[in-house]
């Protein structure tokens, strides 16, 4: 029985899908302007990590996620770049598959972009206007928020907060042209021929920002969806905005369960230009060597809660992530002389954590419980590799349910070996003979040369073996 942890209504509530087994699942994407930034990244793991459990639980998850590639940010970007609007979001979407792939991100069923879906926002808006929850004011299209039922219910405000809050973000022109200041757009006219636009009723122009999400949602899932995903700072006002006009439009409920992941903060700060704290994933990754350190740090954290992101914690997540893989290693190594047959006091141990593991994550996705079970079989891995009898079909249930469990992470555990170069195996085998001869400062020399060439090599009572740094 999974519980989430519903922002709508703030409480924990047994999820239950509208078709038993399937999950429709709608999860915010990035305006693609420019490289991710690791609050981006951190949204696009949080909830890959999510349908991952779900699909680990029998689910079939049909995940929809979107490109917004039309926007101020693109405009001035094209504008800075003297390139067109398309461009700039075809460079920065191709960069985000680039970014996203090294941190193991499946996927999306359907990765949708705002200008594939024009036609459905130019329909949905006539929608709108025609049972006047919308309004036109020269060329600009409107949403009556007032005349919506319930309006920033999701981000628990009340109307004189949100009054303020948008006065406060508009200049005087545009509340000038609303009826009320709280109203948003969901169309906006564009006059300049040198900007990207496309024909409407009301003129020329290109769809509001929350607009889009409203249509994809609908177009690739269903009028009422199962899950509807993103950071805690889109609930207000692009979530709430979504629920309005969604839910004006079809006249059904629009999400049943929100669910919004934490800020990252950086050295313990907020993350902005201003402090020079800016960290985009697309930098993270060239001057880091091990991207899985960085999906681990992003997935083992509880959704919900904000991360801070530092030289420090990343480097406890690598020590972490270290000491899984070694575990495994550990007793990988040592099944190459096992028995066979079952250990039934190991096989019983691993569905214990294995159940612990599920228990955890069944309660909102509670990632820091459900590793810690992980390390329960790391230990166990660990210790079972010294026993003086291992049996093969034990060894081999605990690996595979270590790296299943890690898999639900998102993180790969299980290193791809290459070979030894041939003067490299010459080394590796020099060294062991060296060893049996009890040669030992040759030995601790020819592991020296290894080393130096990026070969870590170990000892252990089966004999060396040998891994990449």
């Amino acid at each position: 029985m999974i519980q989430v942890f519903n922002t709508l209504t703030r409480e924990k509530e047994v999820f239950k899908s509208i078709t038993p087994g399937k999950i429709n699942m709608y999860v915010c994407g990035p305006t693609v302007y420019n490289y991710i930034h690791i609050g981006n990244a951190r949204s696009a793991i949080a909830f890959d990590t999510v349908r991952r459990y779900f699909e680990y639980r029998g689910y079939d998850v049909n995940y929809v996620s979107n490109f917004t590639d039309v926007d101020d940010k693109i405009i001035n970007r094209a504008q800075e770049e003297g390139i067109s609007e398309m461009a700039v979001a075809n460079k920065y979407a191709d960069a985000f598959h680039e970014d996203t792939l090294p941190l193991n991100i499946k996927p999306a069923t359907v990765r949708s972009r705002a200008t594939e879906v024009i036609p459905e926002i130019i329909a949905f808006v006539q929608d709108l206007v025609s049972k006047g929850y919308a309004y036109e004011v020269e060329g600009d299209v409107y949403f009556r928020a007032k005349k919506f039922k319930g309006y920033g219910i999701l981000a628990h405000q009340d109307l004189a907060e949100m009054e303020a809050n948008a006065a406060g973000r508009l200049d005087d022109e545009e509340t000038a042209r609303k009826e009320d200041p709280i109203d948003f757009a969901v169309w906006k006219s564009q006059e300049n021929p040198d900007v990207i636009s496309w024909p409407s009723p009301w003129g020329n122009g290109r769809p509001g920002w929350h607009i889009e999400c409203s249509v994809m949602a609908q177009k690739y899932l269903s009028d009422t969806i199962d899950i509807h995903g993103g950071g805690i700072d889109l609930a207000f006002p692009h979530h709430t905005n979504e629920i309005a006009q969604s839910e004006a439009h079809t006249g059904q409920r629009f999400v049943n369960y929100w669910m919004h992941n934490g800020f990252v903060n950086v050295d313990n700060e907020k993350m902005s230009k201003s402090l020079g704290n800016f960290t985009t994933l697309h930098d993270m990754l060239a001057n880091y060597d091990d991207p899985m350190a960085i999906r681990y740090l992003l997935a083992t954290t509880q959704y919900r809660r904000p991360i801070n992101y530092a030289e420090e914690t990343l480097a406890q997540a690598r020590a972490e992530l270290d000491r899984i893989r070694t575990g495994y290693r550990n007793l990988e190594f040592r099944l190459t002389s096992a028995i066979s047959g079952h250990d039934n006091v190991i096989d019983q141990e691993v569905n214990r954590q294995q159940q612990a593991f599920e228990t955890a994550m069944d309660d909102d996705f509670n990632a820091q419980n459900a590793i810690a079970a992980v390390f329960e079989l790391v230990t166990l891995a660990n210790t079972y590799a010294e026993s003086d009898t291992v049996k093969q079909s034990s060894g081999n249930q605990l690996l595979e349910t270590l790296q299943m469990l890690m898999q639900i992470f998102g993180v790969d555990i299980v290193e791809t070996q290459t070979s030894l170069n041939p003067e490299q195996k010459q080394l590796f085998d020099d060294r062991a003979n060296a060893r049996k001869s009890h040669d030992f400062q040759k030995s601790d020399q020819l592991r020296d040369e290894l080393n130096a060439q990026g070969i870590i090599v170990e000892d252990t009572p089966q004999g060396q073996r040998w891994h990449k740094a």
